[in-house]
C-alpha cells in the first residue's frame, strides 16, 4: 500500500510554469476554462501564445469577456486552432460572437454539471483559478464556482493557477491540492466589470418592480443595468435574502444598507448563497472569508427544487423581447453583459413553486434608440427561452403586468399597455390580425396614454394593504366583476338609473383612458394581477370649460372607511397636475354622502340645482380660507 503524500509536498511537486503546464495539452482535446471574472488569465494567455501548436481544440466555457485572447483567436478567419462551445452568448450580440452562434449550447445551467460528471461531454483538461491553499491543502475556486467545480472534478487533467488575489469564498467551493495535476503560481488582478451606466428607463422599471417585492423576500438577480437599478430601489426593504447565480456590487450595497439580512429565507437562513461573482476589486475583498456568504455549484444554486424551498422567492431577469402571447427571447442586450438560455428558466420554475414566489422579467420597451419595439406581435427570428406558460410578471418603463393565468386576449392587451406608445397602434392592429383580440374592439386615442406611476399609493385600512392606482387595460374584467357585485342602490347612485349589464361597450371608457383627459383610479386589495377592485373613482375632462366631472363608487363591505375620500383626493391631485381648472360632480340632493365627500376638498365649493340634480363644483385656484384658531 503506497504511503500517502503530504499535501504540501504534493504542492511543490506539481509546481511548474504556465508554458510547461499548457504543453501537456494535445491537439483535438476539449478544454474547460473557468468562467467570467474567474478566468485564469495567465494560463489563457499562454494557451493563446502557444495556439500555433494546436489544431481543433474545443474550448468549453460558461461565459467570457469578449476581449480575451481565446475569443479573438477563435474569430480569426478560418481559424483551425479553437472552436468555442459556450453556454452563454456574449453581450450586445457583436459580430465576432455571432460568427460562433453554431457553437452555443442551449442548456439550463442546473444541468451543465451533470453533462460533465456523466462524461456525456468529457473534458480532457480544465484550466481553473484558485486561492492559495489553507493549512489543510484546500484551495477556493473563489468567484467562479458555478460549473467550474464540476469541470475540475470531471476533467482528465486539472491545471490550477494559484492567485493570491482570488478571495477565499466559503461554501462548497473548494478543491484540494491532491486533486489537481499541475499548479502555476501567478499573481494578477482579477477581471472586473465596470459599473452599469444609469438609464432613466431602468430606474423607472425599478420603481415599478419595487412595488411588488415584499419585505422578507428572497431574491435572484440576473446581470444587467435594469437589475442594478432595481437593487438600488430596494434599499428601503427589510430582511431581504439572496439566493442567486451571480453576486454583484449592487447586492453588496444592499447588504451594507441593512436591507439584506437573510434572516427570513426559510432555507439556508443567515446565509447569502450564490455560485459566481462579477464586480469590482472592493467587492471581491468583501467576499474574502466572509462567513455570511457561501458559494455552491450551479447544480445546487440553480436547482428548481432548492430554489422553491425559499420563502417568497423573487426572480428578476432581463429579457430581449416578448411577443403578445408571452413567449420570451433572452439573447444578449447592451449592458446586459451576458445571457442566453442560462439559468433563467431554472429560477423562473423554482420561483413558481416557492410560497408566494414571483418571477419578474424586465425589458426596456424599445431598442436601437427607440426605433424597434421589444414587445412584438409574434417571435419569429429569436429563440424562445421562456415559454409563455412560465411567464408571470413583465415590466417595462411603462408599467408592470402579471400574465399568469391570463388568456391570450388578456395578455395581448396587457403587453400593449406597457409597450412604447409609438408602437401600440401597430401592435393593436397586428393582435387583431392574428386573432389575439376580438374584432369588435376599436382603436382609440387613449391607447397611447402613459401610465402615471406617481399616482400609485398603498395605504392600510383595518390592517389590509389597499393599492390606489390608475386603471389599466387589464383591469376591464375585474371592473366588470366589481360593478356586477354592486347592490341596486349603489348602482342607481353611481349611474342615476337601474343598470344590470356592464358589457365592454358600456364600461370601456373606464379602462380605455389617456390618464390626462380621462382617468380612472381603482382601489385594489390582493396580489398584483389578481387583486379585487373594491372602489372606482373616475374623472372626464370637459374641454369646453376645462373642468373634470368626477364620480365614485365603493363596495358595500368597504363603505364608511374613507376609501371614497382617498379616491377623490387622488383624482383632484391628478386633475390639477394635468392642467385642469377644477372638479364638478352631478348628484342627487338626497345623496348626503356624496355632498359631504365633495365638501371635504380643500377648495371653495359652489352648489347649484338643475331640475332634480345638484351640481357641485370647485376651482383649484380658490382654496378654502383657513379658519383662525
Amino acid at each position: 500500500m503506497a504511503k500517502p503524500i503530504y499535501w504540501a509536498d504534493s504542492y511543490v511537486d506539481k509546481l511548474c510554469s504556465a508554458k510547461d503546464a499548457i504543453a501537456k495539452i494535445h491537439p483535438g482535446q476539449r478544454i474547460f476554462i473557468s468562467s467570467s471574472c474567474g478566468e485564469p488569465q495567465h494560463l489563457v494567455k499562454e494557451l493563446s501564445r502557444l495556439s500555433p501548436r494546436f489544431t481543433d481544440l474545443e474550448i468549453v466555457r460558461l461565459l467570457s469577456l469578449e476581449s480575451t485572447p481565446i475569443t479573438l483567436i477563435a474569430n480569426r478567419s478560418h481559424s483551425q486552432q479553437f472552436n468555442i462551445r459556450s453556454f452563454y452568448l456574449g453581450s450586445a450580440k457583436p459580430k465576432i460572437i455571432s460568427k460562433n452562434a453554431r457553437f452555443i449550447t442551449p442548456i439550463n445551467l442546473s444541468q451543465v454539471p451533470k453533462l460533465f460528471k456523466t462524461r456525456r461531454l468529457p473534458l480532457n483538461a480544465a484550466l481553473i483559478q484558485v486561492s492559495p491553499p489553507d493549512d489543510f491543502g484546500w484551495m477556493s475556486l473563489g468567484i467562479s464556482v458555478d460549473i467550474s467545480k464540476a469541470a475540475a472534478e470531471s476533467a482528465d487533467m486539472v491545471i490550477a493557477q494559484v492567485n493570491p488575489r482570488m478571495p477565499r469564498v466559503l461554501g462548497q467551493s473548494f478543491i484540494h491540492v491532491n486533486d489537481v495535476d499541475h499548479i502555476v503560481e501567478h499573481e494578477e488582478e482579477l477581471l472586473t466589470i465596470q459599473e452599469m451606466p444609469e438609464f432613466e428607463s431602468a430606474n423607472t422599471i425599478a420603481r415599478h418592480i419595487s412595488r411588488v417585492i415584499d419585505d422578507g423576500s428572497t431574491l435572484q438577480t440576473s446581470l444587467g443595468a435594469t437589475t442594478q437599478a432595481t437593487l438600488l430601489c430596494l434599499a428601503e426593504k427589510n430582511d431581504l435574502g439572496i439566493h442567486t447565480q451571480y453576486l454583484t456590487d449592487g447586492i453588496m450595497r444592499l447588504i451594507s444598507m441593512g436591507a439584506v439580512t437573510n434572516r427570513a429565507k426559510g432555507f439556508n437562513d443567515g446565509k447569502l448563497v450564490a455560485s459566481s461573482a462579477v464586480g469590482s476589486t472592493n467587492f471581491y475583498e468583501f467576499l474574502d472569508d466572509n462567513p455570511a456568504i457561501e458559494f455552491h455549484p450551479s447544480d445546487y444554486v440553480n436547482d428548481p427544487r432548492i430554489i422553491s424551498r425559499h420563502n417568497a422567492m423573487v426572480s428578476m431577469n432581463t429579457a430581449m423581447a416578448i411577443d403578445l402571447t408571452g413567449q420570451v427571447s433572452a439573447d444578449a442586450l447592451p449592458y446586459n453583459n451576458f445571457t442566453g438560455v442560462n439559468g433563467m428558466l431554472d429560477f423562473i420554475r423554482g420561483t413558481a413553486m416557492s410560497p408566494n414566489g414571483k418571477s419578474i422579467l424586465m425589458l426596456t420597451a424599445t431598442a436601437d434608440h427607440g426605433k424597434i419595439s421589444r414587445i412584438v406581435p409574434f417571435l419569429e427570428q429569436s429563440a424562445v427561452v421562456v415559454p409563455r406558460g412560465d411567464v408571470q410578471y413583465v415590466a417595462t418603463e411603462y408599467g408592470i403586468v402579471n400574465l399568469f393565468g391570463k388568456s391570450i386576449q388578456e395578455r395581448a392587451m396587457a403587453l400593449i399597455s406597457i409597450a412604447h406608445p409609438n408602437f401600440r397602434d401597430h401592435l393593436f392592429a397586428m393582435a387583431k390580425e392574428l386573432d389575439f383580440l376580438d374584432n369588435s374592439r376599436k382603436l382609440k386615442e387613449s391607447i397611447r396614454g402613459v401610465y402615471p406611476l406617481k399616482l400609485e399609493e398603498v395605504v392600510k385600512i383595518d390592517e389590509t394593504p389597499i393599492t390606489l392606482r390608475p386603471a389599466k387595460p387589464v383591469d376591464e374584467r375585474r371592473i366588470q366583476e366589481y360593478y356586477y357585485t354592486m347592490n341596486r342602490r349603489d348602482v342607481i347612485s353611481r349611474f342615476f338609473h337601474e343598470k344590470t349589464s356592464f358589457v365592454h361597450d358600456q364600461i370601456g371608457g373606464t379602462v380605455e383612458i389617456d390618464y390626462i383627459n380621462d382617468l380612472t383610479i381603482v382601489a385594489v386589495v390582493g396580489e398584483v394581477g389578481f387583486g379585487k377592485i373594491i372602489g372606482v373613482g373616475e374623472y372626464l375632462r370637459n374641454p369646453v370649460v376645462n373642468m373634470a366631472e368626477i364620480a365614485f363608487s365603493v363596495s358595500q363591505n368597504w363603505q364608511g372607511k374613507g376609501i371614497a375620500k382617498l379616491l377623490q383626493t387622488k383624482l383632484a391631485e391628478a386633475a390639477r397636475l394635468n392642467g385642469i381648472k377644477g372638479l364638478i360632480a352631478y348628484t342627487s340632493p338626497q345623496n348626503r354622502g356624496m355632498i359631504r365627500l365633495f365638501n371635504t376638498l380643500p377648495y371653495e365649493v359652489n352648489s347649484e340645482y338643475e331640475e332634480d340634480m345638484l351640481i357641485l363644483s370647485c376651482l383649484f385656484s380658490a382654496p378654502k380660507e383657513k379658519v383662525p384658531h
